[in-house]
């Protein structure tokens, strides 16, 4: 009559008191649907910010139960790792449910990233328990890994005008700022001999990679499809190898990785820095938290 409990409610003494003198004054208008807890069982409330403590790893903060769900928040910025084996085979459990945001995507400080219920208000403990195993088996479920703050060159291995090359170095400023890095500037190597670009662009990897060791470096100009650059002749002279041509993402056809000593070498088209959107956003955020990908 004049309030109403919600779901889930745990009675205490005084409630139950209030309750049954609702009951007896005619002011309890609905009918009321009691569960007893047997011998090991757990609260939805308890149950799920269990399994959200196994669930979040590093870079993970746990929210307050709402609605019997637990929400886990990102710590920091930076990039989502999650675990899609234990994953799965906790939500093949019945009745707990852990759901996520994509693995490998960028997350903000404070943003959910994924979320842990379970759909009875009372559950036998070993349920969860088994759940909280799963989940821990080598590492946790969600991890969100932090940009490092890395001094990132780029090479420019064509021959493009002011304003496209002026275009390419706002876009990098931009897009390394926004994740917490900075543009280390921009090293012109292109020829029209072809030779002479093989040269000086072999110069500049042993300069900004052999000597500087810088562990990210942009390179603009080279096709992933083009296996007669001259950029390409310099990388293997140096004993760097490609990892990857293309990418399987639109647009992220010309997009390549390579390795050289220590460093990644990201190879993009130079519109790949001011688009809206290109396979670069995917990639260029897992090498600022120091992701080797292969």
């Amino acid at each position: 009559g004049t309030r109403r409990l919600a779901k889930g409610t745990r009675l205490d003494r005084a409630l139950a008191h209030e309750l049954l003198g609702a009951a007896e004054s005619g002011m309890l208008d609905e009918a009321l649907h009691l569960g007893w807890a047997d011998a090991g069982d757990l609260h939805e409330d308890e149950a799920a910010h269990r399994l959200a403590l196994a669930v979040g790893g590093a870079g993970t903060d746990l929210r307050p139960p709402h609605l019997s769900r637990v929400d886990v928040a990102a710590k920091w910025d930076g990039v989502l790792h999650v675990r899609t084996a234990p994953l799965v085979a906790i939500n093949t459990l019945d009745p707990l449910e852990v759901f996520t945001l994509f693995h490998a995507q960028c997350v903000a400080s404070g943003e959910v990233v994924a979320s842990v219920k379970v759909a009875p208000h009372l559950l036998p403990g070993e349920v969860v328990r088994e759940g909280m195993r799963l989940a821990r088996t080598d590492g946790p479920v969600v991890e969100v890994r932090p940009y490092r703050a890395h001094e990132v060159p780029a090479i420019v291995a064509e021959g493009i005008g002011e304003p496209q090359f002026d275009r390419f170095v706002a876009g990098a400023v931009a897009k390394l700022e926004a994740l917490g890095s900075r543009f280390a500037g921009a090293v012109r190597v292109w020829e029209p001999d072809a030779a002479r670009s093989a040269s000086r662009a072999q110069a500049s990897l042993e300069r900004l990679v052999l000597e500087d060791r810088h562990p990210i470096v942009l390179v603009t100009g080279v096709s992933a499809g083009d296996p007669l650059s001259p950029f390409r002749e310099a990388l293997l002279a140096l004993g760097g190898s490609f990892v990857r041509h293309g990418v399987p993402a639109h647009p992220g056809s010309m997009i390549w990785l390579a390795r050289l000593r220590g460093s990644t070498l990201l190879g993009l088209p130079g519109c790949g820095m001011f688009s809206l959107a290109t396979a670069a956003d995917l990639l260029l955020p897992r090498l600022l938290t120091g992701e080797v990908l292969d």
